[in-house]
């Protein structure tokens, strides 16, 4: 058996470059020694390079290769773990497609739109059973009269960078005198932002991915937070969040949002995996959409590793068959 060169790409131009590379270090850690050799590739603005002990070797861009001690090493395949951009919106996906190497993640347009918030819920609008809260999305160029954003959805509101993997630049808002400095916060990160009503409810995450090409809906886990909302700080900080895996969901729930996610992953033409956040509205217990992850954390104690585990599945088989289900 022949291994596979493997770069894993990490990093990125984002505020998640650290979370990126605990990433990758799980990932690395938990692929087949004896079917990959894995070369982290780290990803930034001014270089692409793999780090050979003390050594930086830049990647040759023209064919997707290094060369390590005079021997120059092509990859059979590109595990993307970068979150954000280039890695997550499609512009990675694009450079591989046109060298033909095969990568972890959805296609070009499915991560592209999947990272613009707005146009994923245009498109995963109508599935049956799934909700989105109301919202009105604004380009940092064009004028925001407080008054008509006021007047046409019902606080507490919930102001997010529409294309932020991460949950860098939100805020939540109780009233109007509120809404200037959320804006200005969510317009450093991105120069569209969405503005929605918030969903009072308990909120979910659940990963799916395809998987000896079945599509296969992973145990849902329930966030909950000593903070008003899952922030940047609520994800990253300990002890903020607690995650309860799997979550306590009646197996009628449980069924139903497994088909829902099915659905929207179907109709966004997604690959590999993926992680969706949604909502079960207090009262009514309706689902609602929050958005799709297709570059989820894979930290140890990522969601997604935990969902693996907690479905009897080991990670390095999980991984491994991303990869063998990719090529």
């Amino acid at each position: 058996m022949t291994t596979k060169n493997i770069a894993l790409l990490a990093g990125g131009f984002t505020g998640e470059y650290e979370v990126s590379l605990n990433s990758a270090k799980n990932i690395a850690n938990n692929l087949d020694k004896a079917k990959y050799n894995v070369y982290t590739i780290l990803v930034n603005r001014d270089r692409w390079f793999y780090e050979d002990e003390s050594d930086r070797v830049d990647v040759d861009k023209n064919d997707f290769s290094i060369t390590i001690k005079g021997e120059k090493i092509k990859f059979d395949f590109a595990f993307i773990t970068i979150h954000g951009t280039p890695g997550e919106d499609g512009k990675m996906q694009g450079y591989l497609d046109m060298l033909g190497v095969p990568y972890n993640t959805c296609d070009v347009t499915t991560s592209a739109i999947s990272m613009n918030k707005a146009y994923t819920k245009t498109i995963v609008h109508g599935i049956h059973g799934l909700n989105t809260a109301k919202s009105i999305r604004l380009f940092k160029n064009d004028g925001h009269d407080i008054g008509s954003i006021a007047s046409s959805l019902k606080f507490p509101l919930f102001i997010k960078p529409n294309n932020g993997g991460s949950s860098v630049g939100m805020s939540k808002v109780y009233s109007a005198a509120e809404l200037p400095d959320a804006l200005h916060k969510a317009f450093n990160e991105d120069n569209e932002i969405l503005v929605e009503e918030f969903i009072k409810g308990r909120e979910f995450s659940r990963g799916i991915a395809r998987l000896h090409g079945k599509v296969t809906v992973l145990p849902a886990t329930e966030i909950i937070s000593s903070k008003d909302f899952f922030d940047y700080e609520a994800k990253y900080t300990a002890g903020v969040t607690k995650e309860v895996t799997p979550a306590d969901l009646t197996h009628a729930k449980d069924a139903e949002s497994a088909e829902i996610i099915t659905e929207v992953y179907l109709r966004l033409n997604c690959r590999g995996m993926a992680r969706v956040d949604f909502i079960l509205q207090e009262n009514t217990n309706d689902f609602y959409f929050i958005e799709i992850n297709t570059t989820p954390g894979q930290s140890s104690n990522s969601l997604i590793p935990q969902q693996v585990r907690a479905a009897g599945m080991s990670v390095a088989d999980f991984y491994g068959e991303l990869i063998e289900g990719a090529i």
